[in-house]
């Protein structure tokens, strides 16, 4: 199941999201963030947890890319799944909530930067109609390794 997150979901989703960060194919992002700062640092919209029972297995959100307006409606994703939950559609379904609703809510490009070691998330992606407009090399350093991403996007559907 899907549904929005909410802030008392925070100690799971961090679990999930430092889970992820460990793994060095997964984000830049430094671990130890707070709520506050995660949650000032998102867009409110486009805040999304899977359940299994009572469990939160995944999430996703949406970060801002600029705070200038005439890009402002630009957001990059983010899509964590816990480990022991890969590889059955949870990642597909969270994405695909981002994308219907950032379509709603007037967001008229979604971005990703993927690890190129991340082949499943690359697919994952693809599958939900983003497409590679950038390699970057060396672009960042996880767990002290540098690495090389490909950036991706999906425009909005909805707006001509």
């Amino acid at each position: 199941m899907i549904r929005i997150m909410r802030a008392a979901d925070w100690g799971e989703v961090s679990a999930i999201y430092q889970e992820g960060i460990d793994t060095g194919t997964a984000s830049f992002r430094t671990p130890d963030i707070s709520w506050e700062n995660w949650d000032s640092s998102h867009l409110k919209a486009c805040r999304f947890v899977a359940c299994k029972g009572n469990e939160i297995i995944g999430w996703s959100a949406l970060l801002p890319v600029s705070a200038n307006y005439d890009i402002g409606r630009v957001g990059e994703t983010e899509v964590y799944v816990k480990h022991g939950f890969k590889g059955q559609g949870m990642g597909s379904l969270l994405l695909d909530a981002l994308v219907k609703e950032s379509e709603k809510k007037g967001i008229w490009m979604l971005q990703a930067g993927i690890f190129l070691q991340n082949s499943a998330v690359l697919k994952i992606y693809e599958r939900a109609g983003f497409r590679v407009v950038g390699y970057r090399e060396k672009i960042g350093k996880a767990k002290g390794v540098w690495q090389d991403n490909l950036l991706m996007e999906r425009r909005n559907k909805l707006i001509a």
